[in-house]
Formats: structure tokens, C-alpha cells, sequence
């Protein structure tokens, strides 16, 4: 007979056959039932309009698996899952048959997590500029005129604390250097147009005699021969370019009367914002040092007060030397006997000191056109008293003006002017001058500064001391 041994042997191996029998069983039906569910999806796929679909097995594909377990073979795939036990009586595996499988179809793969934050991110973006765009465009000009308004308010700031010192109170201190900045404005302005206006009136009523001035001084200076009555007929011909430009700009005196009233209604909006500004200014850093730790606070009062010094000082200074330069060219203009000496003499002075290093040649234009119409010897002097005074100038008195304010390089003060005037026209021009100057001075005055060490790229020579070194240098030698 058997013994227990084989008994067990054998009943161990007729339930190890069954469990791989019933394991085979069902993978074989779950097989044939995702087959079936490959076939479908993949016969409406083919279908016009269908999506492609992926399925995938774990562990076991259309009939075939890799020696490492990956499905292979098919363009469909079916996930199958099962688990096959058998427990022997002793504990062992072979026993007890269990099976677990899942049969499932995937679609494609869901979108990166980062993709959804992303679309919202560019949305918000696109839909920002838009309405910064708007209202910018709505919005623009009364900006332009709150920025003009705060840099006169930094400019005239430290007078009007000096006079508040004395007892003066800010709104009556602030009033009276906004009439005398007013009034100096409309001076200029009257100046120039009057000046303007006569030119141009004495021109029109003095026109032959201009004409053959001018003609006699081209054929005796180039050697040409032309006919001063022909220029004179083609000038006064009612058909001629000049009759119709002079007919052009009577159509537009309308729109030029009203391009003033804008103009007055500008300068009446700055005036009434820095009045404001400047008057109710301790109000205004109150409340916003109350919203501040003490700390933040001392920051922000110290820019405060280096910004109104430094613009001050310089716009000061500027004003200075345009007064300088409208003295010294009244005396030379007055001395050739030129019209209006007293209004050329203030365009030279104010156009040469805020339009940085091409302002005193564009401001000689106007004085130079008008000496050669009267005579070409006046022109030439004016323009070696021009060139004279500018080196006078460079060399003497900006110095000694603007080593007590700040001296702005003339590089950063001629790109400064160009990017202003490439974004807000003839104000930005103006603004960048004095935002330049704020900025220099904020820059000035952050970080630690340190000795620096000798080398040949740091020293700076100056002509008059370097001279003199080098004759000490000689002469110890």
C-alpha cells in the first residue's frame, strides 16, 4: 500500500493540476473576452471620424509576452490582472486556487497638471495688457500732466520749506514761487511771440528788399547768376508755393487758437496739482508713513528729501546758468543792434540749458538766421560768441554751479532727452532731464561705497593740475 508520504505527494500534485487548470481556464476566457473588446474598439476606429484608442495588458497581450513580463505584438492592448494561489493542507502554496482578474480599456492620457495653470496664467496676462492698454490710451494725457506736477513740486519743494521756516505758511510760500515760475513762463512766451510775429511781419512787408540781399550774397559768394526780380515774381505769384503756404496757415489759425486754449488748460492742471502737491505735502507723507513701520518710514522720508534736494538743485542750477547765458547774449546782440536782442537772448539762455549738448546750437539757429538776413558779418560774430560762451561755460561756470547741486553727465543727460521724447513726445524730453537727476541721486546715495585702488584705468587727469605735476615732475628731475 502507499504510503502517507506518497499519499500526501500525490494529493498535492492532483491540486496544484487543478489550480493550474482552473488558472488556465480563466485567463483563457478573460483572454477571449478582451479580445473580443480589442476587436470592437479597433473596428470603430476604423470607422470615419473615430478616435484612436489604446489599450494595453499588464502582463499579458494579444497572445504574447516578452521574457520580461511587457506585453508585445499588437497596436491593442488589454490589461489583465490576476492572482493564482494554492494552499496545501500543510500551508504550503498549491492548496487553496484563488483568482482576481480585471479586464480594462484605457483612454489617452490625461493633460500635464501644468497645462491648466498655464492657460490661466497667459489669459490673465493677455487680458491685463489689454486693459492697461485702454485705459492708457484714455488715460495717457492726464498721467502725463500728474508726472509734470510732481517733478515741479520736488523742484520747488526746498523753497518752499525755507520760506515755511520763516514763518511763511505753505499755501501762501507755495503760491508765490508757482506766480513767479508762472509769470517767468509768460514772459518767455510773450517774448518769443512777439519776436516771431515781427520777424515774420517785417519779412512779408520788407520781401524784395530781403530777396535782393540775399541773391546778391549767394552770386557774390558762389559765383551764380540768378535774377533776383524772377525770385521776386515766383515770391509774390498768388499760384506760387509761397503765397499758398502762407494761405495754408491762415485756414489753420482756427485750429492752432484752439491748440492754445489745450495748452492753457495743461498748464492750468499742473499748477493746480502742485499747488496741492506742495501745500498739503506734510498731509500727504503723514498719512502714508501712518500705514509704515518706523523703520520704513525713515526710508521713505529720507528718498523724499534727497529726491526734492537733488531735482531742486538741479533745475536751480539750470535756471542759473540760462540766466547767465541770457545775459551774455543780450549784451552781444544788443551791442550788433539786433532785432529784439532781449527775446533772443531768452531763448538762447533756456533752449541751450534743458535740451542737453545739442540745446545751445539748436537755440543759435534762430538768432543766426536772423543776423544773416540783416547782414552776414553780424551772423558770423554772433556765431563765435555763441561758440565762445559755450566753452566759458563748460569750463568756468557749470563747474562751480553744479558741484554744489549735482552734475549730470552729459551722455546720460542726451539719452535721457531722446528716450523721453521717443515716449512722451516734447514733455518726455522735459521730464527726463529731472527723472534723470532723481535717479543719479537715489543711485548715488545706495550701497556702501570703498577706496579704489590705483591702476592707469581709474585715475583721472585733469589738464590744468596734470600740467603742473608734470613741470613739478620735470624739475625734480
Amino acid at each position: 500500500m502507499p504510503s502517507e508520504r506518497e499519499d500526501g505527494a500525490r494529493g498535492g500534485q492532483t491540486t496544484t493540476q487543478r489550480a493550474a487548470a482552473a488558472a488556465a481556464g480563466v485567463l483563457d476566457q478573460a483572454t477571449t473576452d478582451a479580445a473580443q473588446v480589442a476587436a470592437d474598439v479597433l473596428d470603430d476606429a476604423d470607422e470615419p471620424g473615430a478616435q484612436d484608442g489604446l489599450l494595453t495588458l499588464d502582463g499579458l497581450t494579444d497572445g504574447a509576452v516578452d521574457a520580461d513580463g511587457t506585453p508585445s505584438g499588437g497596436s491593442a492592448a488589454v490589461v489583465v490582472e490576476g492572482e493564482v494561489t494554492a494552499t496545501e493542507p500543510d500551508g504550503q502554496a498549491g492548496g487553496e486556487v484563488g483568482v482576481d482578474t480585471n479586464v480594462s480599456i484605457l483612454t489617452p492620457q490625461r493633460l500635464p497638471r501644468w497645462v491648466v495653470p498655464a492657460v490661466v496664467v497667459f489669459w490673465a496676462g493677455f487680458l491685463g495688457t489689454m486693459a492697461a492698454r485702454f485705459f492708457w490710451s484714455k488715460l495717457s494725457s492726464l498721467l502725463v500732466l500728474i508726472a509734470i506736477s510732481v517733478f515741479l513740486a520736488l523742484a520747488i519743494e526746498p523753497g518752499v520749506n525755507r520760506l515755511a521756516r520763516r514763518g511763511w505758511r505753505r499755501g501762501s510760500a507755495t503760491g508765490l514761487i508757482l506766480f513767479g515760475v508762472l509769470l517767468a513762463m509768460l514772459v518767455f512766451v510773450v517774448a518769443i511771440g512777439t519776436l516771431v510775429g515781427s520777424q515774420i511781419a517785417g519779412l512779408l512787408e520788407n520781401s524784395e528788399e530781403y530777396i535782393t540781399d540775399t541773391v546778391d550774397f549767394v552770386n557774390d559768394t558762389f559765383g551764380t547768376q540768378l535774377n533776383a526780380d524772377e525770385v521776386i515774381d515766383d515770391f509774390e505769384d498768388p499760384n506760387g508755393a509761397v503765397q499758398r503756404f502762407i494761405e495754408d496757415q491762415r485756414d489753420n489759425a482756427v485750429r492752432l487758437s484752439v491748440a492754445a486754449l489745450g495748452g492753457l488748460l495743461a498748464l492750468f492742471t499742473v499748477l493746480l496739482f502742485t499747488f496741492y502737491l506742495v501745500a498739503d505735502g506734510p498731509k500727504m507723507r503723514r498719512s502714508i508713513c501712518s500705514r509704515l513701520t518706523p523703520a520704513r518710514q525713515e526710508q521713505v522720508l529720507a528718498t523724499w528729501e534727497l529726491a526734492a534736494t537733488k531735482t531742486g538743485g538741479y533745475l536751480y542750477s539750470r535756471a542759473l546758468l540760462a540766466l547767465l547765458s541770457a545775459v551774455f547774449h543780450w549784451i552781444v546782440f544788443q551791442s550788433l543792434g539786433t532785432a529784439a536782442p532781449l527775446a533772443l537772448a531768452l531763448w538762447v539762455g533756456i533752449i541751450s540749458q534743458f535740451l542737453p549738448v545739442v540745446g545751445t546750437y539748436i537755440a543759435g539757429l534762430l538768432p543766426l538766421l536772423l543776423t544773416f538776413l540783416d547782414s552776414p558779418l553780424k551772423a558770423i560774430i554772433v556765431l563765435i560768441a555763441i561758440v565762445v560762451y559755450q566753452q566759458v561755460e563748460n569750463y568756468i561756470f557749470s563747474p562751480r554751479i553744479t558741484a554744489r547741486t549735482m552734475e549730470l553727465h552729459p551722455a546720460l543727460a542726451f539719452g535721457s532727452a531722446l528716450a523721453g521724447a521717443v515716449v512722451l513726445g516734447v514733455a518726455g524730453a522735459v521730464l527726463a532731464l529731472p527723472a534723470a537727476a532723481m535717479a543719479q541721486a537715489l543711485a548715488s546715495e545706495w550701497g556702501d561705497r570703498h577706496q579704489v585702488i590705483k591702476s592707469d584705468l581709474t585715475e583721472v587727469r585733469h589738464p590744468r593740475v596734470w600740467k603742473r605735476w608734470a613741470k613739478i615732475r620735470k624739475a625734480q628731475e
